[in-house]
């Protein structure tokens, strides 16, 4: 069983920075990927930022330039840094980890970004 437990959401303002947390039950080598996801009230879940075993990013349009995915081997902890946020970023926030056609998720961390 594999567990990803997400941390760090919270209220922000515009403009403002979070880094959330996911700390991984297993060795995040082992997956062919590790990512955000996120979701806002009413809308699908969506692409935030991927990397892969080999340490290549991918990021939507939306966050590029802003939002940075990192990881800690030895601690299997995968990081996403958010600068310049906007109120359109509000949304849970959801790591995810794929190895195959299998998907683990967190259970998501809320992230408001509001005056």
């Amino acid at each position: 069983q594999v567990q990803l437990v997400e941390s760090g959401g919270g209220l922000v303002q515009p403009g403002g920075s979070l880094r959330l947390s996911c700390a991984v039950s297993r060795n995040i080598f082992s997956f062919d990927t590790m990512g955000w996801y996120r979701q806002a009230p009413g809308k699908q879940r969506e692409l935030v930022t991927t990397i892969t075993s080999g340490g290549s990013p991918n990021y939507a349009d939306s966050v590029k330039g802003r939002f940075t995915i990192s990881r800690d081997i030895a601690k299997n902890t995968v990081y996403l840094q958010m600068n310049s946020l906007k109120p359109e970023d509000t949304a849970v926030y959801y790591c995810n980890a794929r190895w195959g056609a299998l998907n683990y998720w967190g259970q998501g961390t809320q992230v408001t970004v509001s005056s």
